[in-house]
């Protein structure tokens, strides 16, 4: 299966070679994550960005830091469950579906900064009501330091992920493709660590016709390890590296001691920004 390619949520500024993960290019509709979900983030009380997140559990969404932004940052934000997006009916950037539900608490990483966005980008949010699903549906955490494993590993071109969101399918500077609905791909590893850039939080996906990749709205959604059945999130979609969703795309490792206890302590204790 093909995932779309990550880039940053729509609308967002470029940053210096880094973009905030977007949708899923070249990739495959999908029925087999309910626990994938598209939020909607309000500035100063209207909608105003898009991103993806997995549910942890039924109130608790794992997103990237950027989705939950600076204290202050976002006014309001939403969770649309499936029948809204893929019934065309939620009505995206302007309105709102008959079965959203709204965001109670959320918080990117205390560590988060507001530049450059990639350090540090993941973010949890609490629901109002939950959001009940197969109970083996839900995402979990992998151990402390999985990853670190394939610093060392040969044939890195042989390790895949499963990237899904909700982000736009194709864009380029004067065609943009989305029809709101959960695509997933199969990005393979190009790169682990990237020394001056990402550091050793972050991995570098691939991105073509081959095995998909991530646009603007995929951003915060999981990248599970290899085909995603065991829903074991790896990391969250980060970046991308240009404007048309093509080439290599960012995630932000959720293995790392610090984000671990960062997770767990906003579960065990939800606060707002």
């Amino acid at each position: 299966m093909r995932k779309l390619s990550i880039l940053a949520l729509v609308g967002a500024l470029l940053i210096v070679l880094a973009l905030p993960g977007g949708a899923i290019t070249n990739g495959e509709r999908t029925d087999d994550h309910p626990e994938v979900v598209l939020i909607i983030m309000d500035v100063a009380g209207e909608p105003a960005y898009r991103c993806s997140g997995a549910l942890m559990s039924p109130t608790i969404v794992l997103t990237a830091g950027h989705c939950a932004g600076a204290p202050g940052e976002f006014t309001g934000l939403r969770v649309f469950t499936e029948a809204d997006v893929e019934n065309g009916d939620n009505n995206y950037p302007f309105g709102g579906g008959n079965n959203t539900i709204e965001v109670a608490n959320w918080a990117a990483h205390p560590d988060y900064p507001d530049f450059p966005f990639f350090v540090n980008d993941v973010g949890l949010l609490e629901l109002e009501e939950p959001y009940i699903i197969d109970p083996d549906s839900y995402a979990s955490l992998p151990e402390v330091d999985a990853l670190d494993a394939l610093k060392t590993k040969r044939g890195l071109q042989n390790v895949t992920f499963n990237a899904v969101g909700y982000g736009l399918q194709r864009i380029n500077p004067v065609f943009v493709e989305s029809d709101r609905a959960r695509y997933e791909a199969s990005p393979r590893l190009i790169q682990i660590n990237v020394p001056g850039f990402t550091g050793d939080f972050s991995m570098l996906l691939s991105n073509n016709h081959a095995t998909g990749g991530t646009c603007f709205g995929d951003s915060g959604g999981p990248n599970y390890f290899g085909d995603g059945t065991d829903r074991v999130v790896a990391a969250v979609t980060s970046f991308g590296i240009n404007g048309n969703c093509a080439g290599t795309g960012g995630v932000f490792r959720v293995d790392r001691q610090n984000v671990q206890d960062f997770i767990k302590g906003f579960i065990a204790n939800p606060y707002t920004p």
